[in-house]
C-alpha cells in the first residue's frame, strides 16, 4: 500500500510496478518540465548586472538549494502528497477530504447512506489529541460563514491554477527564448503543479521521479553554473548558454525550446484536472470531459478549455510581450496557491490526521514563513504585470460563483417545492390520470421527495406509465464511487402501482457511461432490487448493503406484481423525462440578483452547458423534455 492510503486515501488500487515507472518515466515531462526549465534563466536573471563578490553566488546558491529542499521535496512530496483523496490531488481534493469528514457542504444533500459507500469514511489515526479536532470540526459545522469561506477559498485557488495554466506557456517559451525571470518565482513555481497532477500518474510513481531524477539532476544543474561562475564571474547575465561549449550552443538551444513547450504541459494538465473536480461538485459549468486513457482513470482533456487557455495564451503573449512582466504575474499566481494549499493542509492536519499541535505550528512557521516573504516581495511587482493573475481570477470567480449560487437556488427551489409521497398516491388513484405501459425514468436534483417537474407534467399530460423511477444524479465528494455501491433504491409507498426512488452517486473522477449505456445499467439495478424485495422480503430487504438497496414500505403480493410489472414495462418501451428549467429571478428581487441569474448564468447554460441527455447518452427517440420555468 503506498504511502497516504494509512489515513484511508491514499492510492488508486494495486498499481503494477511496470505502469508505476511508466508512469514515473512521464511524470518527468508534463510534471516536472517546468521546474527543470528553471536553470535556464534562475541565475542569469538574477545576476543580471554581474556578480561583484563570490559570497553573493554561494548565497543564491544556498537560497537554491534550501527553496527546492523545502517546498517540492518536504512539503509536498512528504506531506502534502499524503492528503491526496484516492490519487486524486488538488484545492478541490482537500476540500473534499474536509466535506466528508465534516458537514461543511453548501447543497443539503448528505444521507446516512452515503457513509455506507466502501471508501467514503476515512480510516483515521487512533490518536487522543480530539478536542481540538472536535472544536475545529463544530466551528466548521455551525458556521454559514465558516462554510462559504472554505468553498470561496477553493474556488480562488481553482482560479489561480487555471490561471498558471495560461500563464505557464507563455513565460516557459519566452523564457527559454530571453533567459529573463524574476528568482523567487523561478524557485516556487512544477510544486503546486506536481499536486494538481498526480491524478494524471500516481503518488508512487511522482516521488520516484522526483527522488531519482528531477530533483538531484537541477542541483547538479545549478551547482555546475555556480561553479562556472565562480571562475568567470562577468558572464552572470548569460549563465546557462555561456558555459555550454560552442559545438553544442545550438543542440543545446533546440532542446532548451522544446523543453520549455513540454513544461507549459504542467499546469494546463492540473486544469484540466481540478475543473473535472469543480465540475461535480456544482462549481463550474458544464464542459465535455475526455479520458485519454484506459489504464489511468485521472488522465483527460477538456477541449473547450484547452481552446480558451490557447486563445488567452495568445492575447496575453502578444499584449504583455516580454517574460519579465509574465513572470512577475506567474509567481503571484503560484505562491499564492501554495499559501491556499497549506491553509487547507493546517485544517487536515489538525481535524482529520490529529497532529500533534506543536508539529502543525512548525508547519505554519516554516512553509508559511516561506511563501509569505515570497508573496510580499513579489506584491512590489504588482503594476508590472502582477495584476494579471488576479484579473484571471475575478473572472473565473465569477463564473465559478455564479453557476454555483444559481445551483444551490436550484436545489432550495425543487426542495421547497417537492411533492410528498402521499400527494404522488393521490395522483395514481385519481380517475382523471390514465395508464400508460412502459417505464417513465423523470432525472431531478432532489435526493428526497417528488421533484415539482412531476406534478407539472401531470398537470398538462393527465397520464402515468406503469412503472415510475425519480432519478436523481448526485456527486459524493470522493474520487470514485465503486460500482456495487452507485445506486440508491427505495420504493415510495404504493401498493397499487410501482414507484421507485434512485439515487445515483458518482466521484468527482468517475466515468459516466464507462461499458454500457446508462439506461441498461438502471434497468438492470432495478430488477435486482425486486428481485432482492421478492426474496427477502421489505423489512429484510431494508437492511441489506448488496447495492446500497432501501425499501420504504410494501407487502409481499405487491413485491410479486412489481416483478411481472418491471419486465412488462421494460418491454412496453422505455421514456426519460428531462426537465428544461428555465430559471429566472422573482419580481421581488434586486438588480444584482437579476443580473446574476437572468443574465450571466443564461447566458453560460446557452454558451456552456452540456445537458443531462448527453451526460448520459440518453437515447433522442425515447426522450421527453419538460420545460418548467423557476423564479428563484
Amino acid at each position: 500500500m503506498e504511502e497516504g492510503s494509512r489515513h484511508g486515501y491514499g492510492n488508486k488500487g494495486t498499481v503494477p510496478w511496470s505502469m508505476t515507472l511508466q508512469l514515473a518515466f512521464q511524470s518527468i515531462g508534463v510534471v516536472y518540465g517546468d521546474l527543470g526549465t528553471s536553470p535556464l534563466y534562475v541565475l542569469p536573471s538574477t545576476f543580471a548586472k554581474g556578480i561583484k563578490h563570490n559570497e553573493d553566488l554561494l548565497g543564491i546558491l544556498s537560497l537554491i538549494y534550501y527553496t527546492l529542499t523545502l517546498l517540492p521535496i518536504v512539503k509536498y512530496i512528504i506531506i502534502v502528497l499524503r492528503a491526496n483523496d484516492n490519487g486524486e490531488g488538488g484545492t478541490f481534493a482537500l476540500y473534499s477530504l474536509i466535506c466528508r469528514y465534516a458537514k461543511v457542504g453548501m447543497i443539503p444533500n448528505q444521507q446516512a447512506e452515503d457513509e455506507k459507500v466502501s471508501n467514503y469514511r476515512l480510516q483515521l489515526p487512533s490518536s487522543n489529541r480530539t478536542k481540538i479536532a472536535s472544536k475545529i470540526k463544530s466551528l466548521l459545522e455551525n458556521s454559514s460563514f465558516a462554510k462559504y469561506m472554505l468553498l470561496i477559498a477553493t474556488m480562488i485557488g481553482t482560479s489561480m491554477v487555471i490561471g498558471d495554466g495560461i500563464l505557464t506557456p507563455c513565460i516557459s517559451v519566452l523564457s527559454a527564448m530571453e533567459g529573463i525571470m524574476q528568482a523567487t518565482p523561478a524557485m516556487t513555481r512544477g510544486a503546486e503543479a506536481l499536486f494538481a497532477d498526480i491524478g494524471h500518474f500516481s503518488v508512487r510513481a511522482i516521488r520516484i521521479s522526483t527522488c531519482s531524477i528531477v530533483y538531484p539532476s537541477i542541483m547538479l544543474c545549478y551547482s555546475g553554473q555556480a561553479s562556472y561562475l565562480r571562475k568567470h564571474m562577468d558572464q552572470g547575465p548569460n549563465t546557462f548558454y555561456a558555459s555550454v561549449p560552442d559545438a553544442l550552443y545550438w543542440p543545446m538551444f533546440v532542446i532548451a525550446v522544446m523543453a520549455a513547450i513540454i513544461a507549459s504541459q504542467a499546469l494546463i494538465s492540473g486544469a484540466f484536472s481540478i475543473i473535472q473536480q469543480s465540475l461535480a461538485l456544482g462549481c463550474f459549468p458544464h464542459v465535455k470531459v475526455v479520458h485519454t486513457s484506459a489504464k489511468v482513470s485521472g488522465q483527460v482533456y477538456i477541449p473547450e478549455i484547452n481552446h480558451i487557455l490557447m486563445l488567452l495564451c495568445i492575447i496575453v503573449t502578444l499584449c504583455i510581450k516580454t517574460s519579465a512582466a509574465i513572470s512577475n504575474a506567474y509567481g503571484i499566481a503560484v505562491v499564492m496557491v501554495m499559501t491556499l494549499t497549506s491553509f487547507f493542509m493546517v485544517i487536515v492536519m489538525l481535524m482529520i490526521w490529529k497532529t500533534n499541535v506543536f508539529l502543525v505550528i512548525a508547519y505554519i512557521v516554516v512553509f508559511g514563513t516561506i511563501e509569505l516573504v515570497y508573496l510580499s516581495s513579489l506584491l512590489f511587482k504588482f503594476k508590472e504585470g502582477g495584476y494579471l493573475p488576479l484579473a484571471f481570477a475575478v473572472v473565473l470567480m465569477s463564473i465559478m460563483f455564479t453557476w454555483n449560487d444559481v445551483h444551490r437556488r436550484k436545489y432550495y427551489y425543487e426542495l421547497e417545492n417537492k411533492m410528498s409521497p402521499e400527494r404522488v398516491q393521490e395522483i395514481i388513484a385519481s380517475t382523471n390520470v390514465s395508464n400508460v405501459p412502459g417505464l417513465a425514468i423523470f432525472y431531478s436534483d432532489l435526493v428526497n421527495g417528488i421533484p415539482p417537474i412531476f406534478n407539472h407534467y401531470i398537470a398538462n399530460v393527465h397520464a402515468l406509465h406503469s412503472v415510475l423511477v425519480f432519478v436523481c444524479i448526485k456527486s459524493l465528494p470522493i474520487s470514485k464511487v465503486p460500482e456495487e455501491d452507485r445506486f440508491l433504491f427505495n420504493r415510495i409507498r404504493s401498493k397499487e402501482i410501482n414507484v421507485y426512488r434512485c439515487v445515483v452517486r458518482y466521484g468527482y473522477t468517475d466515468l459516466r457511461n464507462e461499458h454500457e449505456p446508462f439506461e441498461v445499467v438502471l434497468v438492470r439495478r432495478l430488477r435486482e432490487f425486486v428481485a432482492d424485495e421478492k426474496i427477502l422480503g421489505p423489512q429484510e430487504n431494508n437492511n441489506i448493503q448488496s447495492g446500497e438497496i432501501m425499501v420504504e414500505e410494501e407487502d409481499g403480493d405487491g413485491v410479486i406484481r412489481s416483478d411481472n410489472a418491471i419486465e412488462q414495462a421494460v418491454n412496453s418501451g422505455i421514456v426519460h423525462f428531462i426537465g428544461e428549467r428555465e430559471v429566472i429571478a422573482n419580481k421581488g428581487s434586486n438588480i444584482g440578483k437579476k443580473l446574476l441569474i437572468n443574465y450571466a448564468y443564461n447566458f453560460m447554460v446557452k454558451n456552456l452547458r452540456q445537458h443531462t441527455s448527453k451526460v448520459f447518452d440518453v437515447p433522442h427517440q425515447r426522450m421527453v423534455k419538460v420545460g418548467m420555468i423557476y423564479e428563484l
